[in-house]
């Protein structure tokens, strides 16, 4: 059995998310809190395997109650993350401490809209509990939330990845082959993309586009928290605006992106089509399109997720003589996505998340 503790203020999202997670037969809710303080003394008693977090809550506020918990008991924990600009600051800063991924607390007593992440609610937490949490105690991160345990309750902790960045490698000899970069990323992504992106150079020579699966909600916020600690420019894309090196774009949630390979020149296109896809946005669409636009030029990197959006787009790519990059299972919060294109034989390389951006940079030129 899966323990679960469920931390959450609202004596209906108690309910709502212990009746969930209790459909399923290998998961049990073995305790309920009304706040972080009372939530820590029973994660402490009970020993769950995976933790759902509120953040807004009276007396211990859930981040203040992840730092605990990523100091004193490490685990996997799910953060609850109402929909709003200020509810993705906060879960973005949750994943930096620690969290694993979010739930959207897009429902309310009256809402239909809870049937919407049941399935998702039990996928996540089934798979994030059975993956071992070392990747925590090796995390930059992690190690900067033990060492702010002295902290005042709520202080800040440093975000910026500037004392995390690993030293600029050279460019590699040669002339350069690709000047395309896509990611397909979903579960536990955000602070896997923000170890990336921090390696590269203010001139990288190439452009990034990222499908991240995330709300329209925490698209822009996502952008704008790498665009302050990372040296190149993250934007969240906007559809016709010309593709740079040396800018990464993010796709708006709800959307996919695609490239538009013009004379001279590349345009990034921001599309509702496929409306069909369980993605969106989604990988193999951006992949695809890739291929189609610049072909042998465009470099996939498939990094943490659920599922195997980005196999399919993926093998258009490598057809047209791309490069493909995968992260590896042991520095993965989930290893589907990367799994799926390994176990295609797609990936011309297998990488840990701490090399993942010097890997991209030497990619450029293979």
């Amino acid at each position: 059995m899966i323990k679960v503790v469920v931390v959450d203020d609202s004596a209906f999202m108690r309910k709502a998310l212990s009746t969930m997670l209790s459909k399923d037969p290998e998961i049990e809710v073995v305790a309920t809190a009304r706040d972080g303080e009372e939530g820590l003394e029973l994660i402490r008693r009970h020993q769950p395997d995976v933790v759902t977090l509120d953040i807004e809550m009276p007396r211990m506020d859930g981040l203040t109650a992840l730092r605990h918990i990523m100091m004193e008991m490490p685990r996997p924990v799910l953060m609850v993350s109402s929909l709003t600009t200020e509810g993705a600051e906060a879960t973005l800063k949750a994943m930096e401490l620690g969290a694993v991924d979010f739930i959207p607390k897009q429902l309310s007593k009256v809402s239909l809209d809870i049937v919407k992440i049941e399935d998702d609610l039990r996928a996540k937490v089934k798979l994030i509990a059975r993956r071992r949490m070392s990747h925590l105690s090796r995390s930059p991160l992690s190690a900067r939330v033990r060492a702010a345990g002295a902290a005042p309750a709520g202080a800040a902790t440093p975000a910026g990845p500037a004392t995390e960045r690993a030293p600029r490698s050279p460019r590699p000899g040669g002339s350069q082959t690709r000047d395309l970069v896509a990611i397909g990323v979903s579960t536990g992504g955000p602070p896997a993309v923000q170890k990336v992106l921090s390696f590269l150079p203010k001139d990288f020579p190439a452009g990034i586009l990222i499908a991240q699966h995330m709300p329209a909600a925490f698209t822009g916020p996502f952008a704008k928290r790498l665009d302050s600690v990372c040296q190149i420019t993250v934007k969240e894309a906007e559809d016709g605006e010309r593709l740079q090196h040396g800018v990464a774009y993010v796709a708006p949630g709800g959307k996919h992106l695609r490239i538009d390979q013009k004379v001279s020149r590349i345009e990034v296109r921001v599309v509702e089509e496929p409306r069909e896809a369980l993605y969106k946005p989604s990988a193999s669409v951006l992949f695809e399109s890739v291929a189609a636009g610049v072909g042998r030029r465009g470099l996939g990197v498939v990094l943490t997720g659920m599922g195997s959006d980005g196999l399919d787009g993926m093998r258009v790519l490598k057809a047209k003589g791309g490069r493909a990059l995968a992260q590896s299972d042991s520095t993965c919060v989930v290893y589907g996505m990367p799994k799926a294109i390994v176990d295609a034989g797609l990936a011309d390389e297998i990488i840990d998340i701490d090399d993942m951006g010097e890997a991209i940079l030497s990619n450029l030129y293979k």
